[in-house]
């Protein structure tokens, strides 16, 4: 499958369509079997990640650098780009786009990352801008093959990260200029700086806390007060860019505000009346791409766990296959349990979002806190299992492992997601 097109476009006559328009309004099907649109694309995927991830992956590790050629063939064959996200979300089920990132996050998760971190700030766009917003902006996100551009989304902060209500960075309207003007300092944006469009959430009203919060694109081409600050040096994902981002004075019209102004200020003035607000903007982005991460962090549990099988079933010891030994055998046995255990709640998490359902017990938090956990803990068992061998760097398993790690802290620590859950299973407001 050398590129994107119409076989695995999906429409209402694909099965899974089907099955959804035959059942309930309130009882959507909800299957495991996935449609052969689905396998396709999977398999497509799956043959980049092996043929173009692989084997550069431990090269772009080393380098630290962002791997703009491996971006650029992803462009060229469809898989990075407006049409083919927009593609992967428009599944009626909402299984594709986790077995995308399942799949090239099996590749490699610096280099998947390199390719996916765009889809923030684009579910940031999709979720909070008008019609207009999302046609003039997405497009400008990912740039054309010949000239691919990436995009950032832009909320923490050096003292806001997991705790939101703590943005310090303000955006005050210029009556005068008919603008916005930005100033603060964001920290650990994906993208941050070497982006046009960097999504930025600021404060609007520091008095309302997390309720006075707005998204706003902020285009580097267009704006002079936004600049890129210092480059994180990680302990993984090396592959990606991290970094920094300044906004000093940065003007922007008036209607680069996500929902446009007019919404905003309908917002606000409900808020400050005592209603309750609809959303907040950062932590709207952050639950429906929830389970998304967790497929990325399943997809890297799957690869240390295939390695170490095959690995166990080669290496011999004492005059025998090291996978013949109990202990070894049983720890396989519990990587494969726990991984497919977590695809599963992403699964549920992605169908239910995509079908309008209710994360009534933070579905989303559950998904995304279970295959974190699971990553990391089977990349270790890898390592293990390999022995010496997997603490070198000759084999992938030690960068699979310290790629893992950030899944427990990034877009809410595991800490984070069990007081989300917490409070959703018990109605309380659990600190």
């Amino acid at each position: 499958m050398g590129q994107l097109n119409a076989s695995v476009r999906y429409s209402l006559g694909m099965e899974a369509s089907t099955a959804v328009e035959t059942a309930t309004a309130t009882e959507p099907v909800f299957t495991l079997a996935l449609t052969q649109d689905q396998k396709d694309v999977r398999d497509w995927v799956h043959g980049f990640a092996k043929d173009v991830m692989r084997p550069a992956a431990s090269e772009w590790d080393e380098k630290e650098v962002t791997p703009w050629p491996i971006i650029q063939e992803a462009a060229k064959i469809g898989l990075y780009g407006f049409e083919g996200i927009a593609q992967f979300f428009a599944d009626p089920t909402g299984l594709t786009l986790p077995i995308v990132n399942e799949e090239l996050f099996w590749g490699d998760a610096g280099l998947g990352m390199a390719i996916m971190g765009t889809t923030l700030a684009v579910a940031a766009i999709v979720g909070q801008g008008t019609g207009e917003q999302i046609g003039h902006w997405i497009p400008r996100c990912y740039g054309t093959p010949d000239e691919v551009k990436v995009a950032a989304f832009c909320a923490s902060e050096p003292n806001a990260g997991s705790d939101v209500s703590q943005i310090r960075t303000t955006a005050k309207f210029d009556d005068t200029t008919n603008e916005w003007v930005l100033n603060g300092q964001k920290a650990w944006a994906t993208n941050g700086g070497i982006s046009d469009v960097h999504v930025v959430i600021a404060s609007v009203d520091r008095e309302l806390g997390s309720r006075g919060h707005a998204a706003f694109i902020v285009p580097m081409s267009e704006c002079k007060g936004i600049t890129q600050g210092a480059k994180v040096s990680k302990h993984g994902l090396r592959a990606s860019h991290t970094a920094d981002v300044y906004l000093d004075d940065a003007r922007i019209p008036a209607d680069y505000v996500l929902g446009g102004k007019e919404k905003l200020d309908e917002r606000l003035a409900r808020v400050r009346e005592g209603k309750k607000a609809k959303s907040q903007a950062a932590m709207q982005t952050f639950e429906a791409s929830r389970p998304t991460v967790g497929a990325q962090a399943i997809g890297i549990a799957r690869a240390a766990y295939e390695y170490a099988l095959e690995y166990a079933k080669e290496r011999e010891q004492f005059g025998r296959k090291i996978i013949e030994n109990q202990s070894i055998a049983f720890a396989l046995a519990d990587m494969k349990m726990e991984i497919d255990a977590a695809r599963l709640l992403v699964w549920r998490a992605s169908w239910m979002g995509r079908t309008g359902q209710r994360f009534d017990n933070a579905e989303g938090s559950m998904s995304k806190l279970k295959a974190g956990e699971v990553a990391t803990w089977a990349t270790e068992r890898a390592i293990h299992i390999l022995g010496g061998n997997g603490y070198t760097r000759e084999y992938p398993v030690e960068r699979w492992h310290r790629d893992a790690k950030i899944y427990t802290l990034f877009e809410g620590t595991s800490e984070i997601q069990r007081i989300v859950i917490a409070r959703a299973i018990s109605g309380m407001h659990i600190k």
